[in-house]
């Protein structure tokens, strides 16, 4: 299955959103520390509702623990400023799909890590700077699963 990484989250709720939708579709979330808010946190529990046990979630206390932890052939950093079309990808199981903290996306740093493997961008209309975190992962998730006929859904 497809595994999704948040690198620094700061709101709950989207994390919880992600979490349900993780659970709904079978794929993995990975969770890079520093987060800006606890596990606990109640506004993550309400937003995962009662799919906290369904999902697969990891935490890593860094970036390189993830990759270690990952091994991924294949890692796709979401960010506004690729030129590559996240439907131009013929996803496999296994890719990591990357996302960046609220409000800013991942860093340069982070975009230039050897572990990349492509950019790719959701589009928008232009004058738009970004998707909430969970809808543009969740719209990411479901391409990925939708390439492969959505495998384990009934």
């Amino acid at each position: 299955m497809f595994r999704l990484m948040f690198v620094s989250p700061r709101i709950a709720p989207n994390t919880g959103n992600a979490i349900r939708m993780v659970a709904a579709t079978g794929a993995e979330l990975h969770l890079v520390e520093p987060l800006g808010f606890d596990l606990s946190e109640p506004k993550l529990r309400r937003a995962g509702l009662d799919y906290h046990d369904l999902a697969s979630v990891s935490v890593h206390a860094c970036l390189e623990d993830a990759w270690d932890a990952l091994a991924a052939e294949r890692v796709f950093a979401f960010t506004a400023h690729a030129t590559t079309v996240f439907t131009d990808v013929r996803y496999r199981p296994g890719d990591v799909l990357m996302f960046g903290p609220e409000p800013t996306g991942l860093d340069a740093e982070t975009l230039a890590d050897a572990h990349v493997t492509e950019r790719v961008r959701i589009p928008m209309l232009p004058g738009r700077r970004s998707l909430n975190l969970s809808n543009a992962a969740a719209v990411a998730v479901y391409e990925a699963w939708r390439q492969h006929g959505f495998a384990g859904a009934r």
